[in-house]
């Protein structure tokens, strides 16, 4: 079974998120605006968006409202880039796109939480801040580079002392670190279908079980065709991210997939949550192979790991290996249960920043966020929905470009760069006197 098709059910999200609003397969033809693809955050950001402009819009989803991504991620909302700093940003993309984009992403928790608030979405969503920890003293002076980056563009961030992230993470492994206030978590399954449930309340038709099949001109106008029916559309937005599969040539060849495992605890109890992240922070530390931690609102620890060879795929060994490193992390838990197990995927590419493909004249695609979902996607659906609306493509938050290939390096690079992120840990950890986490 691939990755991206792993069943969703056994997860933690599937069991506690509030229900999805009801919906039915597309079945003939619908005349609409904007067809929609994809019933994860970027389409339903997007439908939802131009739902509140009042515009006509189709949204289709291969199977359920967040049954991609969306739904199986751990539930992190972290309003930063994820591999490459702002400068760095404002290199590659130059004037003013970049400018554009760091002022949307960086506030892509606030909208996400916005989005929350006004229509009432149940979807455990709190806005407590994201804390990330210094494995080894090395990285300090990196991360207060970073929490000045994000300072220059408004941010209210810190610097925490040891002691501090002591306090915030429960843990003793970490030498310092810094804070951003605007960082949050939630259910994203339940954030998935508060989004449809929005979208859908503007009048947004939105259709699951329907896997688009082909896309082909008609009329002067484009039909997204499926099993069993078809919406005619003035514009078309692809937003399937790494559950894109084959209805539009070479897209699915943009970005390549890397598999996530995530796993939740048993409920851990209320004086230990006192030690143990006890301000409900997102924790995120500064390793390559990063461990990260929140808490659910039954009080579970949620956690990740890329799936790499035997991590992942072996659930067994997974379970005892990811155990291990968490205890060892934080020597207060006592034990360790895992009662839920999932996968999921990412649609990794080298800029790891979005990328807006025109695939025709009328139909954008975005994909290739390389994780940071949960905003990111929310964010997106503002710029696709702006593109739709007719806005000039000077004028968005991204250049359009013709559809790429991912390069050939993409097939290996990602777990490549893993194993390398696990010797650097531990050659960082090893070098400042740290002791480094089980393997």
């Amino acid at each position: 079974m691939k990755i991206q098709d792993a069943p969703i059910e056994p997860s933690l999200w599937h069991a506690t998120a509030a229900a999805a609003p009801e919906s039915f397969e597309l079945e003939g033809r619908e005349n609409t605006d904007v067809c929609v693809v994809g019933g994860g955050y970027t389409g339903l950001s997007s439908a939802l968006h131009l739902a509140e402009r009042g515009v006509n819009v189709v949204l289709l989803e291969a199977k359920e409202i967040g049954n991609g991504g969306s739904g199986r991620n751990a539930g992190h909302c972290t309003p930063t880039f994820h591999f490459y700093e702002i400068p760095t940003i404002r290199k590659m993309l130059g004037e003013p796109f970049a400018s554009r984009l760091i002022q949307r992403q960086t506030d892509a928790a606030n909208l996400v939480f916005d989005l929350i608030r006004r229509y009432d979405i149940d979807c455990e969503g709190v806005q407590t801040g994201y804390v990330q920890s210094a494995h080894a003293p090395a990285l300090l002076p990196k991360m207060e580079q970073r929490c000045g980056y994000y300072q220059s563009v408004g941010k209210a961030t810190r610097m925490l002392d040891r002691d501090e992230v002591t306090r915030l993470t429960g843990s003793p492994r970490y030498y310092g670190g810094w804070f951003h206030p605007e960082g949050g978590h939630l259910n994203p399954l339940g954030y998935s279908r508060g989004l449809a449930r929005a979208a859908m309340s503007l009048g947004a038709r939105v259709f699951t079980q329907s896997p688009v099949t082909a896309i082909a001109a008609e009329g002067g106008r484009w039909c997204v065709e499926t099993a069993k029916g078809a919406v005619i559309a003035d514009r078309v937005i692809c937003g399937t991210g790494a559950y894109t599969d084959g209805f539009w040539p070479g897209l699915e060849g943009s970005f390549r997939r890397l598999g996530v495992a995530v796993m939740a605890t048993q409920p851990i109890g209320d004086n230990l949550r006192k030690i143990i992240a006890p301000d409900n922070n997102t924790v995120v530390d500064s390793r390559g192979d990063a461990m990260i931690y929140k808490y659910n609102k039954e009080g579970r620890l949620v956690t990740s790991a890329f799936v790499e060879g035997r991590r992942g795929g072996d659930v067994a060994y997974t379970k005892a290996l990811m155990a291990r490193k968490l205890q060892w992390l934080l020597p207060d838990l006592p034990e360790v249960d895992w009662q839920y197990y999932w996968l999921g995927a990412l649609d990794m590419q080298p800029k790891t920043i979005p990328r807006l493909f025109d695939l025709a004249p009328g139909i954008v695609a975005s994909l290739g966020y390389s994780g940071r979902g949960v905003p990111t996607g929310t964010m997106m659906g503002t710029v696709l929905a702006e593109w739709a609306l007719g806005a000039r493509p000077e004028d968005l938050a991204l250049p359009l470009e013709p559809l790429r290939s991912a390069p050939f390096y993409m097939n290996f690079a990602p777990r490549l760069f893993l194993a390398w992120y696990r010797f650097n840990d531990w050659r960082q950890a090893r070098a400042g006197g740290a002791t480094p986490p089980p393997f």
